[in-house]
């Protein structure tokens, strides 16, 4: 029998290289916890989730800048139209701008739904019009597009493994571990958002605790029950994270490890956020490097995959 021989891939230009180098050093300079999980990546998909990270971040810098809000707006449909042309073929090797040239090899290379970058960019639209979030469906709105669709997109860079059970629901399962590592991020955040002008968790749950005050010192409200309303946002967030869990089986080996690595860092800050909520109010909560070593060690053996797997199993049994 003959067997058929597949080409191999063209390799990658030099000015791709170059893009490619620029939003990997971006990411690592930018988002530690991120690049904890993308280094266990094979090096094509290392390369077009850096190339995401690095459109994602000059997105964030925008709306996080001290420019006035019509020009953020401004820029932010910049940025709109930058993306469109990517979208469109528009952009070539030779383009000066190094993320776009990233973005538009990883999207002709990989099904990245890049409208999920035009919901990144609502979100924060969002943040520079200061909108307030009465309700938790509110909220995640935003969340699903700041986050969920980060987890969307980066779904179309790993894949489902071949013969996957359910594998429809991986972008539904994508999308709300966004929401779980978003709602992670405002918990940590809390503080520091409010100094900002801010505030993200839901106005309903912030009177519930007494909170609606708002966070702009180390210490909670006088007569609120802050550590209740952590504990309430924290179960909300557990919650999340077991659903959009049921992603990890659903990958091969090394895209559920980068996965397994960053959600399980994210856990365990909400594990500190939980023992010791007032945390928040002092300073920035961190896992030190080597715990964060140690989840990417544990994402890589495929515990947390085999353990999801485990408990559907006895689920459908």
């Amino acid at each position: 029998m003959i067997r058929s021989v597949e080409p191999a891939p063209p390799p990658t230009s030099a000015p791709v290289l170059a893009a490619y180098r620029y939003c990997e050093a971006v990411t690592g300079q930018q988002a530690r916890n991120f690049a904890y999980g993308i280094r266990l990546l094979p090096a094509p998909k290392r390369r077009a989730m850096s190339a995401l990270y690095a459109f994602s971040r000059r997105v964030d810098d925008i709306g996080d800048g001290a420019l006035h809000d019509d020009v953020k707006a401004a820029r932010l449909e910049e940025t709109r139209g930058l993306l469109a042309r990517i979208r469109e073929g528009g952009v070539g090797e030779d383009d000066t701008d190094p993320v776009a040239v990233a973005l538009a090899h990883a999207a002709a290379h990989f099904p990245i739904p890049l409208g999920g970058l035009d919901e990144l960019i609502d979100g924060v639209l969002m943040d520079v019009r200061g909108q307030t979030y009465e309700t938790w469906d509110d909220l995640k709105v935003y969340c699903r597009c700041v986050a969920g669709a980060i987890g969307r997109l980066s779904l179309g860079v790993f894949g489902t493994a071949p013969g996957a059970r359910g594998a429809e629901r991986a972008p539904e399962y994508a999308d709300t571990l966004g929401l779980a590592l978003q709602l992670t991020n405002i918990l940590r955040d809390v503080r520091e958002d409010a100094e900002d002008g801010r505030t993200y968790l839901p106005a309903d749950d912030l009177a519930k605790f007494g909170c609606s005050a708002g966070f702009d010192g180390p210490t909670p409200p006088e007569g609120s029950d802050f550590a209740g309303l952590v504990h309430f946002e924290v179960r909300r967030a557990r919650a999340l994270f077991a659903e959009g869990y049921r992603l990890l089986p659903m990958l091969d080996r090394r895209s559920g490890a980068c996965v397994a690595a960053m959600a399980g860092i994210y856990r365990r800050l909400l594990d500190r956020i939980e023992r010791d909520p007032q945390a928040v109010l002092r300073g920035r909560v961190s896992l030190p490097g080597r715990e964060k070593a140690y989840v990417a060690v544990r994402g890589l053996s495929g515990l947390d995959a085999r353990h999801v797997s485990r408990r559907a199993v006895r689920r459908r049994a």
